[in-house]
């Protein structure tokens, strides 16, 4: 698929932590009119009271996890699934499907009601979950290891031995670039980054 003029185009955006995917988020939302949508924040909304994670989470961690208010404590439930496999995969198997099909639904709604030129969804899973399907184009970013190293122990204080177990289990450049149709090299100045974007998103004009 292609970006079309007179239409809602679906952007898919994917890439290793580190590669400061959430920086260029940012540059677009400012600048084009278009919704953002970002995979952590719809699994927070998804466990909230009344959205279909919630009961099933409770079901399968118990009440352990909730806070005063009968919400879910993101911290009280990290702590009953940490270091715990069995528990983590039934987590897993309750938010993936739930964070897809809301952000699905997301999707179909934009395309109906064409409010914006584009929707933009993020999720280091795109790939892996079958967005390549979904969006009209699935765009990479990229940063060298270094890069990712550096800014991954600069912004949230990981150890060598974390950022190499993390990079570890994550897909490799070369499975990236095979599912995207359009990489953006983020290894460096931002502003080289925004230009590759402002020039890929003028194709939508043509």
């Amino acid at each position: 698929m292609a970006l079309q003029k007179g239409r809602t185009n679906i952007i898919g955006i994917t890439g290793g932590v580190g590669a400061g995917k959430s920086t260029l988020l940012s540059y677009i939302k400012e600048n084009y009119n278009c919704l953002v949508i970002l995979s952590d924040d719809v699994a927070n909304e998804i466990k909230k009271k009344g959205y279909p994670a919630y009961e099933s989470l409770v079901e399968a961690l118990g009440c352990g996890i909730l806070a005063p208010d009968g919400e879910i404590d993101k911290a009280l439930m990290a702590k009953t699934i940490f270091n715990d496999k069995n528990k983590l995969k039934t987590v897993n198997n309750i938010l993936h499907p739930a964070v897809n099909q809301y952000i699905i639904n997301i999707v179909d709604d934009e395309r109906k009601n064409g409010a914006y030129d584009f929707v933009f969804v993020e999720a280091a899973l795109l790939i892996e979950n079958g967005y390549d399907k979904i969006v009209d184009e699935m765009w990479y970013v990229y940063a060298d290891e270094q890069t990712r190293r550096i800014r991954l122990k600069a912004s949230r204080g990981y150890s060598d031995e974390k950022v190499t177990d993390i990079l570890k289990s994550q897909l490799s450049d070369e499975a990236f670039r095979k599912h995207c149709d359009f990489v953006i090299d983020n290894s460096g100045e931002n502003k080289k980054a925004f230009s590759e974007i402002d020039n890929r998103l003028q194709l939508w004009k043509i």
